[in-house]
């Protein structure tokens, strides 16, 4: 699977859509060569492990790329300026894993 390597990170927020877990990840350390702003983890019932990611990554200029991590790959799927906030990021993630996971009929709830 495709994941980021995450040395650290602190979380800033939860929230429980559906049946899966959304944790928002800031001040990420990581092991490989991307500059993380900020990483969406997506959790599925008991399941230790995320199955999908959505990242904020740092590139060149303002703008920063959003990619979607899954089991089967990755891919970039955006670049905005827009995502420097938290509650911008948070949106358009959760728009994302809305669509990808087809939960429509569901609403986010913040638990943190």
């Amino acid at each position: 699977m495709s994941k980021p390597s995450i040395a650290t990170a602190v979380p800033l927020r939860r929230y429980r859509y559906g049946e899966f877990t959304l944790t928002v990840l800031g001040d990420v350390d990581s092991q490989d060569d991307i500059d993380y702003r900020y990483i969406l983890a997506v959790v599925q019932g008991d399941d230790p492990e995320p199955g999908l990611y959505i990242t904020a990554e740092r590139g060149s200029g303002h703008d920063l790329a959003m990619r979607i991590m899954m089991r089967d790959g990755d891919e970039v799927i955006g670049q905005s300026d827009q995502r420097h906030e938290l509650d911008d990021f948070v949106d358009g993630a959760i728009k994302i894993v809305s669509q990808v996971l087809s939960l429509s009929d569901e609403t986010p709830y913040q638990l943190m």
